[in-house]
């Protein structure tokens, strides 16, 4: 109330927001960093990483809570870390999402392959890199507000935020439905359920470097001499 003013933007003419944010390629840009980075650890935290660290590790359940708490509080000290480097570089914003993307696959990989249930040291592991999840998809914001100006900001962000919720979600399900297929909740059986990930990480690193080319030509065409 003492030093935020409440100043709505002039209305832009032209296409609307939404068409127009949607035709940024810094939009889309945003859109895949959120949808690659942020749906292994949701959907972990939201539904599937109790049952896979109490069924399929044989973890006791107060265990497995100190685990999902660790990737809590892991993130919370990642985020101003990650908020810091984005700030600083922000010409190398896509390699640091390209790296949450690279280490999540590292770790579930991993965690996946390992011969048996995995050691607790790696599982601890785990939720440590995917607790660079969160943190790493608000980058997708950032590219939403870089590459959009301040009228279409909210339907940038709304496509932002949709796409990493809609590949959350897919996660979310697709876990359950090759549970279900399968019919047993068992550490194979699970191996199998979250290696529904690689398609959507694969997905989302080609995306994001596919509109980072073209996100990095409009600047060049806009600004040549820069």
């Amino acid at each position: 109330l003492t030093v935020l003013r409440d100043a709505r933007p002039a209305r832009a003419d032209g296409p609307p927001s939404l068409k127009a944010a949607w035709a940024e390629p810094g939009t889309r840009l945003g859109m895949w960093t959120h949808a690659a980075t942020q749906c292994s650890a949701a959907a972990f935290l939201l539904l599937w990483g109790y049952p896979f660290l109490v069924q399929g590790q044989g973890l006791d359940p107060s265990t497995a809570g100190v685990l999902l708490s660790t990737l809590t509080l892991c993130g919370m000290a990642c985020g101003p870390l990650l908020g810091y480097l984005a700030g600083r570089f922000p010409f190398h914003r896509s390699r640091m999402v390209l790296i949450v993307i690279g280490t999540t696959t590292a770790a579930w990989t991993a965690v996946l392959a390992w011969p048996g249930r995995a050691p607790l040291w790696l599982l601890v592991l785990l939720v440590v890199v995917l607790a660079a999840n969160g943190p790493g998809s608000m980058i997708g914001f950032d590219y939403a507000r870089t590459f959009n100006p301040a009228a279409r900001i909210g339907a940038a962000t709304g496509i932002v935020n949709g796409g990493g919720f809609v590949a959350s979600v897919s996660v979310i399900a697709l876990v359950g439905i090759t549970l279900e297929l399968i019919g047993e909740t068992d550490l194979d059986a699970f191996r199998w359920a979250f290696a529904v990930q690689y398609p959507i990480w694969a997905l989302g690193a080609v995306q994001v470097l596919r509109y980072r080319g073209k996100a990095r030509r409009l600047l060049l065409s806009a600004q040549p001499g820069g």
